[in-house]
């Protein structure tokens, strides 16, 4: 039986395959640029059916990434840069070390994953 996603594990907390991260790059480069394009054109570029796009699309709007839909065609609301700070990015095969290491600091990044870390070793 698949276990249900919690409340707080949304799509920008998921963990993300290599090539889903890659392709939501994509996407948030071609919703980006000059020319607004469809859904067909979209999904086309990114080698999705309508339902691989609608999954993606819904990735990118989970992590808080606001696509506009007018008269048929997507664009990317807001800048590029702040979108991908909010894009989720994959697992990079940290071993517990390196973790602990990396957590060492004082900044907001820093205490997230201080915080994992500690779920780990006190759970």
């Amino acid at each position: 039986m698949a276990s249900k996603k919690t409340v707080s594990q949304t799509a920008s907390t998921a963990p993300v395959t290599p090539e889903r991260a890659a392709r939501l790059f994509r996407l948030l480069r071609l919703l980006s640029g000059r020319k607004q394009q469809t859904r067909d054109a979209l999904a086309a570029a990114l080698g999705l059916g309508i339902r691989g796009f609608y999954r993606d699309l819904e990735a990118l709007r989970a992590a808080e990434i606001e696509v506009l839909l007018k008269d048929g065609y997507y664009t990317l609301v807001g800048k590029m840069a702040d979108a991908l700070a909010r894009l989720p990015f994959p697992d990079p095969g940290l071993t517990l070390g390196e973790a602990t290491l990396l957590a060492k600091g004082r900044t907001k990044i820093h205490r997230k994953l201080k915080q994992q870390v500690e779920r780990i070793t006190k759970g």
